[in-house]
């Protein structure tokens, strides 16, 4: 009986024990639910104060969580972002395709990385460095895709930036240049070099005017490298190079379709010299539609690529050169004259070597040590039939045609004095027409010029100028009316058309 009663107590007692475990139980779980929201806060809120864009996805990539950072980057609630429909949708268009083949990619190697831009709540994009791992079960398949997303935009800037330079240092070593260095002493260059010195320190505007060959881009180089803008880029263009239906693609750029062939967005000539300086040699010879953005460039320091509206602000120097009378083609209404203004802040005339023959002993002495030490050979003197031979020579292709004409002189010279063949200086064309002919001969040609002049009312450009009636270059009539003191304004019969802006 005793035994009995024992048992029967202790039966009792059971249920209060599974109900006072219970509680124990119940208590243990809120606790520790507690403390699992407790962590799960601490850790989203870690992650929302993370600089990058973090995000977590499903096996399917559909969208489960964004950080604070992300969201505020969209501008987008965390509900609206999980349902935005379209994959890939805040993805760059040009970036869609690679980041699609490396999930895809993704999806038998692993974690994958990838350089791509995003677009933010205001419609603009910055570049990205994201970097996406996996989370498998124990069976290997995917359940999460957790993805970080780092801010690299000022990087890739400067390294577009520094390709740009790049491509346009390769371009300027790339370019042969009329000679390395400024060579000569003769008061009509050092007067030039002067000035050039005193405008490299501002930031204004340089018209650098001269015959073919007498270096106007050397003296744009050089006022570059005595600026400010040194160490950024110096872009060269030769504005009559460029067929006039692609110079404005070439100097202001142009979007992916723009037009026929344009497979991809292109930075044109002002975009690469951007915080340097750029070299419009030939300006005078640009469209009339090139010089109204030309002008916009000078003015507002804006331009639009080809095929955008969206306005593009660069701060370059402008550097331009011609062998035209731009004064004469405003008169002709050939050019802007609100553009020369803008473009003629700084003078330059660069001289004929002509009228520098001082400095020809000096050239000739440069020009044959470049080329003998190129082609192997040693010079011990030069033949001074040959130096007074080059000396009196007039050299309408200036210092290029005497560089060439060194150049040629000594591949062919095997003996160490060295001498020209004077054949190839009085073959040279225009020679008569400057120097070679009497007095009487140049007075013939000056009234030819004058009456071509005369019918044509003082244009010497244009279908009707007087370059057309007298069949030549007009650079070259240009030339011959300096050389022989005309002046064109006597012929003019109508006021100059001004352009309506």
């Amino acid at each position: 009986m005793a035994i009995g009663l024992n048992l029967d107590l202790e039966d009792r007692k059971l249920p209060e024990f599974y109900l006072a475990e219970g509680q124990r139980l119940a208590h243990m779980n809120e606790e520790l639910s507690k403390a699992l929201r407790e962590s799960e806060a601490e850790l989203r809120q870690t992650l929302d104060f993370a600089p990058q864009l973090i995000s977590v996805y499903g096996p399917k990539r559909e969208r489960l969580y964004a950080n604070r950072t992300a969201l505020d980057y969209l501008g987008l609630s965390l509900e609206a972002w999980r349902q935005t429909p379209a994959r890939g949708a805040f993805v760059h268009p040009d970036d869609r395709a690679r980041e699609l083949d490396c999930f895809d990619r993704a999806l038998s190697t692993g974690a994958y990385e990838l350089e791509l831009r995003l677009r933010k709540g205001d419609g603009s994009y910055r570049w990205f460095l994201a970097r996406s791992n996996p989370v498998r079960d124990d069976k290997g398949q995917i359940i999460r895709w957790y993805v970080g997303c780092t801010d690299i935009h000022d990087r890739k800037a400067a390294e577009e930036r520094l390709q740009q330079e790049n491509v346009a240092l390769r371009e300027e070593v790339d370019r042969a240049s009329m000679f390395e260095e400024i060579v000569g002493a003769s008061p009509a260059l050092t007067a030039v070099l002067s000035r050039a010195c005193k405008v490299a320190a501002s930031d204004s505007t340089v018209l650098i005017s001269g015959e073919t060959g007498t270096g106007k881009e050397l003296v744009a180089r050089a006022i570059h490298r005595r600026s400010r803008r040194a160490s950024r880029a110096f872009v060269a263009l030769n504005c009559a190079a460029i067929p006039r239906d692609l110079i404005a693609s070439e100097l202001f750029g142009h979007e992916k379709g723009a037009f026929t062939g344009a497979v991809q967005r292109r930075l044109g000539r002002f975009e690469l010299a951007n915080g340097g300086t750029i070299f419009l040699d030939e300006v005078g010879e640009l469209s009339s539609d090139t010089q109204v953005a030309l002008l916009r460039v000078l003015q507002e320091r804006e331009f639009e690529r080809i095929g955008s509206t969206k306005p593009v602000q660069v701060d370059v120097r402008v550097i331009a050169a011609t062998n035209r009378d731009l004064t004469a083609a405003v008169a002709d209404a050939t050019f802007r004259q609100d553009l020369f203004y803008r473009l003629n802040v700084f003078p330059l005339e660069m001289p004929p070597l002509r009228e520098r023959r001082e400095d020809i002993p000096m050239l000739v002495e440069y020009f044959i040590g470049r080329y003998a030490q190129r082609a192997g050979k040693t010079f011990r003197r030069v033949s001074k039939r040959t130096l007074d031979r080059l000396q009196s020579y007039p050299w309408p292709g200036n210092v290029r045609e005497l560089q060439n004409i060194i150049e040629r002189s000594v591949i062919v010279s095997d003996a160490d004095e060295f001498a020209v063949d004077e054949s190839w200086l009085s073959a040279g064309p225009g020679i008569k027409s400057r120097a070679g002919l009497s007095s009487s001969l140049a007075a013939h040609e000056k009234a030819i010029i004058e009456d071509a002049l005369r019918e044509s009312g003082g244009r010497v450009f244009g279908h009707s100028g007087a370059a057309a009636r007298l069949g030549i270059p007009r650079s070259t009539l240009e030339s011959k009316i300096r050389a022989l003191k005309i002046k064109k304004s006597r012929f003019r019969t109508r006021p100059p058309k001004p352009f309506l802006t």
